[in-house]
């Protein structure tokens, strides 16, 4: 009779174990994409289904659930014309306690207007990153460097990216422990052609986006 108990339990053990393995294992791993209009896929056709947070969730797999948390014409600085702080997307990337966090931000800070305030970038992103850092669900935080400016547009120019921008964003990288980086820059750099607009890349830059960010998580 104990034996046969003893069988039954151990039975049992095993179906509770392989039920919650099973159940944690159907669970995606949660994907925040915060940005500007160039994460949003702003000048892309069929942007839903061509932005790079779609199509890095397609390289990924079902095992991820990624979202795209970018807002047209938003800044890093919060003194920017349109800080990303103010954003009812800032508070949905949080509210999605996040475990991967991949911040594209620096193209509209470029802006006259906006880099005006340059001396205080690099502290706006690490104080970013730590906001991402403190959610209940401890995300690694990524962050980009921005895309190549092809032709300077609406105040965005290439110089201030490209000699500034940059620089400062690969110095928030350098203070913030734990926190990696992902050269956006040149992976596009080489392909003006992706750029219809001067500014944002279309759907194949999206997609050049998507493989080298799927790169370094992998």
């Amino acid at each position: 009779m104990m034996k046969s108990y003893s069988i039954w339990r151990c039975c049992f053990v095993l179906a509770l174990s392989m039920h919650l393995g099973a159940s944690l294992a159907a669970t995606p791993i949660r994907v925040a994409c915060v940005g500007d209009s160039i994460t949003y896929g702003a000048a892309i056709q069929d942007r839903v289904n061509n932005n790079y947070p779609v199509v890095l969730g397609r390289l990924l797999g079902d095992g991820y659930d990624v979202k795209n948390f970018g807002v047209n014409g938003a800044t890093l600085l919060k003194k920017g014309d349109k800080p990303y702080w103010k954003e009812s997307a800032f508070a949905a990337a949080k509210k999605f306690e996040p475990q991967l966090v991949i911040i594209k931000l620096g193209s509209n800070d470029s802006k006259p207007q906006n880099w005006k305030y340059k001396d205080e970038f690099t502290k706006n992103l690490i104080d970013l990153i730590r906001i991402f850092e403190r959610l209940e669900s401890k995300p690694q935080v990524w962050i980009c460097k921005p895309a190549p400016v092809v032709m300077d547009r609406w105040g965005i120019t290439e110089a201030v990216v490209k000699q500034e921008v940059i620089p400062a964003v690969v110095a928030a990288a350098r203070q913030s422990k734990g926190v990696k980086l992902i050269d956006i820059y040149k992976i596009l750099a080489p392909h003006p052609e992706l750029f219809p607009d001067g500014v944002h890349p279309n759907a194949a830059g999206a997609k050049l986006m998507a493989v080298e960010v799927h790169r370094y998580l992998k």
